[in-house]
């Protein structure tokens, strides 16, 4: 009920020129069509006026929980202040690139991807080196700890590769900000 456009036209406008916005419809329409019509058209979450403001905020929240990592596009993954651009082959942190070596480049791709799975230590050097590699996992290890040293703001309290003790590591798919 907005002048001149209707939310739904803004919703479908932002969506597609900003698919990793999210939308949260506040309106007065109730009827179970329109919200339908809302969430298909691309909002991330409907209320209904009037409406609890802490509700507001918790939904908000929830939002916020599931952005931690967004595929953009094809070739970009984000999370946070963190994109790792594939196709460029460019690993950025709060708008600056930071140099990875190809094993942190490929390591850091692997977590991105698997966001919250925990992965095993033979899986990654699987991955990473190849099926015939015989090396250590100490030397996984080594690559993890220079990788968490150029992404995390503190990497002996590590936001985003935690380590899976006994198992491998995983990608903390809700980073601990204190914010």
């Amino acid at each position: 009920m907005l002048p001149g456009i209707s939310g739904f036209e803004v919703c479908r406008r932002v969506r597609e020129m900003r698919p990793e916005t999210f939308i949260i419809m506040l309106t007065a329409k109730s009827q179970d069509t329109d919200k339908i019509f809302g969430l298909e058209l691309g909002a991330d979450d409907y209320l209904i006026k009037p409406f609890n403001p802490l509700e507001l905020i918790a939904r908000i929240k929830a939002l916020l929980r599931r952005r931690t990592i967004l595929q953009v596009e094809n070739n970009v993954l984000k999370c946070d202040d963190l994109l790792l651009d594939i196709a460029a082959n460019k690993f950025f942190k709060n708008g600056v690139e930071i140099e990875l070596t190809p094993t942190e480049f490929a390591l850091l791709k692997m977590f991105m991807e698997n966001q919250g799975k925990a992965l095993k230590r033979n899986e990654m050097l699987n991955a990473v080196w190849g099926q015939d590699y015989f090396g250590d996992t100490k030397t996984l290890d080594v690559h993890i700890r220079r990788l968490r040293e150029k992404l995390e703001d503190n990497p002996s309290v590590p936001e985003y590769i935690k380590t899976v003790w006994g198992f491998g590591y995983r990608w903390q798919a809700e980073p601990n900000r204190s914010t």
